[in-house]
């Protein structure tokens, strides 16, 4: 039986070269789905980036260029045709996609602030347009450009799975966000697709600023967790890594929690985060 020197190589690393990826969701330096794109371009992956609109252009066209990214499309995911431009456009460059990366979400102020009792038809319907029809809609565009193998991978947060106070619509929005990804993982396994979830714990950026009681829920977020800190978005790119790889090949309709262990408390400390979100 071979030794560990000579079946494993000590100094192994996690490879890309050759890959090709898709990374939706950078508005700017401190959008969570940044320091994944970083790891993936530092891992040799090549990168199509994209961009809302053109308010946002400006804050990513610098991070694309630091990315070498070879496309750079505006892609809003309300518009009939901005994502059939972006596969367009992989399909033209690279005739194949290895992994898609989805970080957006979008809902109206107004409907994210008040109860989940008022929320509005249309403010629901965007909510769910957004965050979770427009990964079932990559997930088809994808599917034919991942010939053998592929990974897509969504971000997700606990309040999809118990009530975290001021989550409010995005609650229901991301459980729905979780079970699209247990019925992805079925339907394209067969192919050798995998779809997983990354659950990231509170990680202070543009989209999460919006929620009320943030600085609150941080601050109890780090008192109750089993690592008595909150996790940094590099946490969060690093898990992001993983799953756009091969050490990840066996794993799919996961929804893998990055939160410093948070999601393993008792009521009494979720009781403790929603008291905190609430009064701040």
């Amino acid at each position: 039986m071979p030794d560990f020197a000579e079946c494993c190589d000590p100094a192994e690393l996690l490879d890309l070269s050759g890959r090709k990826g898709l990374v939706v969701g950078i508005a700017n330096d401190r959008s969570l789905a940044w320091p994944a794109a970083l790891h993936f371009r530092q891992a040799g992956a090549e990168l199509a980036i994209t961009y809302v609109d053109e308010r946002t252009k400006p804050h990513v066209v610098p991070l694309a260029a630091r990315l070498e990214a070879p496309i750079l499309l505006p892609c809003d995911v309300n518009a009939p045709h901005d994502l059939d431009a972006v596969f367009d456009a992989i399909t033209d460059r690279w005739g194949k996609l290895d992994f898609i990366l989805h970080a957006v979400g979008s809902v109206p102020p107004r409907d994210l602030h008040g109860r989940l009792t008022d929320c509005s038809a249309a403010g629901f319907s965007q909510a769910m347009h957004v965050s979770v029809h427009s990964l079932i809609r990559m997930a088809h565009l994808a599917e034919p450009l991942m010939r053998g193998s592929g990974s897509l991978i969504t971000l997700s947060y606990l309040g999809g799975e118990r009530v975290v106070e001021n989550y409010n619509v995005m609650g229901p929005v991301k459980a729905a966000l979780e079970a699209t990804v247990r019925y992805l993982a079925h339907e394209l396994g067969p192919s050798n697709i995998r779809v997983n979830a990354i659950s990231a714990g509170p990680v202070m950026t543009r989209a999460a600023s919006g929620l009320t009681g943030f600085a609150g829920l941080l601050d109890a977020t780090a008192r109750v967790a089993p690592l008595r800190r909150n996790v940094t978005a590099d946490e969060v790119g690093r898990a992001a890594l993983l799953f756009a790889s091969d050490y990840t090949g066996g794993i799919t309709g996961e929804v893998l929690h990055v939160d410093a262990g948070v999601h393993v408390e008792s009521p009494v400390a979720a009781a403790e985060m929603n008291s905190k979100s609430e009064e701040s």
